[in-house]
């Protein structure tokens, strides 16, 4: 039968969410962003080396999760993917550090020393992503799900959502300068230390959850969630991948190129400032509004956040049209428009992930985390950036690089375009509150329905 609804959250449970939530999303900003940033500023210019790097990681951590989360469920153990993961995931963002073009020249033909490092950096950061798509997305997202209900995950999605952007916040305000002036490998040794700090810290508070071993076959687990009969009654379920997906597409539509949007397009250095604003603002919106989920129920906020965040991107788009040369009116109203989307966004995260970890098969929790993956950031990650690129690739804005090649910068209109995909998620989402309608607030599996 289902879990209870009244699972009780120690405090030292509370503490792991926001080490292992915070420490995890710190390094995937480093993939995320600063990589592509890092690329951008000391390697080449050309956005489909950076689009190519996304999306090649996308896939490895979708591959990552799907093996690694399926062996999970079979050994009935997370913790120590959780703890050991953690600490290599470190030990691997500190060697970025160290893929320059300079060092590369020195090993290889300096002809092709740009080409090298791309292949090395995206090499490299296959690797990393498939440590840390092990420890993060597969065991502790399986973890989660195993230590709460219905009843908390409203407000334990509200605090995991502001993670991604505590981490911004705290990449931008304590260690942005080092990417600023070319600090490289100091920036990812501090990075990397600190994640390999919190898998140790780990052992200490980390506990698994008694979850029974499987007696099933590992390869046939990993199948479990592509099966026709499996996805017909997890129906629902899947609806809401789907939704996930569309919105994902939507943000990294401009997600990858947002810093690089802000120096090169705005001409904003400081754009710390307003991203801090727009982090802090967004987070602190999350954290009240996953009570407030768990309060009034999930099916009164899905539409709102869907339709607000489509909002919010049109305005990022036509005020960097409009005031470009205005920074006071710019820094103004790009940060209004920042909050709405950021927060709009994590608003549509909080509903969907608390509804999605209710709908997971028993049983099956660390392999429908790598599903999960497909949806939430494999096809995200290798359709959106790609919109992006050819966006950015029709900008009248271009000049010749060290290299004498001639390269374009982000414009608004990957905002625009972001807006445009997003507005196809508004047709699940609809399908979504019927079954709300339908089922309640706190849906259950198919399997537990038939009970």
């Amino acid at each position: 039968m289902g879990e209870s609804n009244n699972t009780k959250l120690t405090p030292k449970v509370w503490t792991a969410f926001v080490l292992f939530g915070l420490i995890g999303q710190i390094a995937w900003i480093i993939e995320n962003m600063y990589l592509n940033v890092f690329v951008y500023k000391t390697v080449t210019y050309d956005p489909d080396a950076i689009a190519i790097m996304v999306a090649a990681s996308a896939i490895i951590a979708t591959a990552a999760t799907l093996l690694m989360g399926a062996l999970s469920d079979k050994i009935g153990k997370r913790k120590i993917f959780m703890t050991w993961g953690y600490i290599v995931w470190g030990l691997s963002i500190v060697s970025f550090g160290f893929l320059t073009v300079k060092n590369m020249s020195a090993l290889f033909s300096a002809a092709n020393a740009v080409t090298i490092t791309v292949f090395a950096i995206v090499a490299v950061d296959c690797v990393m992503t498939y440590i840390g798509s092990t420890a993060n997305d597969a065991a502790f997202n399986a973890w989660v799900t195993d230590i709460t209900s219905p009843s908390n995950r409203g407000k334990v999605e509200g605090l995991l959502a502001t993670m991604p952007l505590l981490a911004m916040l705290v990449v931008f305000g304590f260690l942005d300068s080092l990417t600023q002036n070319s600090k490289w490998i100091q920036f990812f040794a501090i990075v990397g230390g600190v994640v390999a700090l919190s898998g140790l810290a780990g052992m200490f508070i980390i506990k698994d959850k008694a979850i029974p071993k499987k007696d099933s076959k590992y390869f046939k687990d990993i199948i479990y969630g592509f099966r026709p009969s499996v996805i017909r009654d997890n129906k629902l379920l899947y609806l809401m991948f789907i939704t996930v997906c569309a919105l994902g597409i939507a943000q990294q539509v401009f997600m990858p190129y947002f810093i690089i949007y802000f120096e090169f397009f705005l001409g904003i250095t400081d754009y710390a400032l307003i991203l801090g604003a727009v982090l802090i603002m967004a987070s602190v919106l999350s954290v009240i509004l996953g009570r407030v989920v768990d309060k009034y129920g999930k099916s009164k906020f899905l539409l709102m956040a869907g339709i607000i965040y489509i909002i919010g991107m049109l305005g990022l788009y036509i005020f960097g049209k409009t005031l470009k040369d205005n920074r006071t009116l710019t820094t103004i109203f790009t940060t209004i428009m920042g909050i709405l989307t950021m927060g709009a966004y994590l608003l549509a995260m909080i509903v969907l992930n608390s509804s999605t970890r209710d709908l997971l098969p028993k049983g099956h929790v660390g392999h429908f985390t790598g599903i999960r993956m497909i949806f939430f950031v494999m096809v995200p990650m290798v359709i959106g950036p790609f919109i992006g690129s050819t966006i950015i690739k029709n900008s009248p804005m271009t000049y010749v690089d060290e290299f004498g090649a001639i390269q374009s910068t982000p414009i608004p209109e990957i905002f625009l375009g972001g807006a445009i995909v997003a507005v196809l998620a508004l047709i699940p989402i609809v399908l979504i509150l019927r079954a709300y309608k339908k089922y309640g607030e706190i849906l259950k599996p198919q399997s537990e329905k038939n009970e």
